[in-house]
């Protein structure tokens, strides 16, 4: 976390942290593989951890091992049945909203979106109205928005003084983007002095915002491009 002294917003007192390691992109077609929820504390202790190990019922692309080490076999063998874990995915996290807890997820859109896609996929009731999510990917680009370099969460981490070890796998990412939460938080306190909900109401207007202004950088480029949706945090 960051060494900053500036108190923290009330919303980032207490944060779950959510993040998913998947087969492909494609939001349609992606199925997870790991997941992990835990919670955090205001100096970024852990209060608790759950992780997901899951066969996605498909073939595990070679590429998508290269990035989080989990191969087919290895999830046929020791993961859990995706119907019941997409289920207790769901559940976790809309026990967390229902609380009013809210949730970090960066690039919340990515996660969100292919948890909904599976949650139909198994029958299953989707997260109905997820809120209020937290995404630092939003946050950074709104509160330093002229910064320039890479805005991955790698990137960002390094950015904000967050340790980010063992990358892309669910448990780290998700913790690290908490953190990031909290430095950015206590960083731009002033900026971000809200509750949680209407911080997510204020994260929908600049994820539009941010999607349009991208959207222009493409066209005014002249090179074929395909429109960035705005929609956040479920496309």
């Amino acid at each position: 976390m960051s060494d900053s002294l500036l108190p923290l917003p009330d919303w980032a007192e207490v944060l779950a942290v959510f993040d998913t390691e998947t087969t492909g992109i494609a939001y349609d077609t992606t199925r997870i593989v790991t997941a992990n929820i835990s919670v955090l504390r205001g100096d970024g202790s852990i209060e608790s951890s759950r992780d997901w190990l899951i066969n996605p019922g498909i073939e595990i692309p070679a590429q998508a091992t290269a990035v989080h080490g989990i191969t087919t076999e290895h999830a046929r063998a020791n993961g859990e049945d995706a119907a019941g874990a997409i289920y207790d995915i769901v559940q976790t996290l809309q026990a967390y909203f229902d609380s009013g807890i809210a949730v970090v997820a960066y690039n919340a859109a990515y996660d969100f979106s292919i948890l909904q896609r599976e949650a139909v996929r198994y029958s299953h009731d989707p997260l109905a109205d997820p809120s209020p999510v937290i995404d630092p990917l939003i946050i950074d680009k709104q509160v330093d928005r002229y910064r320039k370099g890479k805005r991955t969460l790698e990137a960002v981490a390094a950015h904000y003084g967050v340790s980010l070890t063992s990358a892309h796998t669910a448990a780290a990412d998700a913790v690290a983007a908490g953190h990031v939460a909290q430095a950015i938080a206590a960083k731009f306190a002033s900026e971000l002095s809200m509750s949680a909900l209407e911080l997510h109401k204020a994260q929908t207007e600049w994820a539009k915002a941010q999607a349009e202004s991208f959207n222009r950088y493409l066209k005014d480029s002249g090179k074929p491009y395909q429109p960035t949706s705005g929609q956040w945090p479920v496309r």
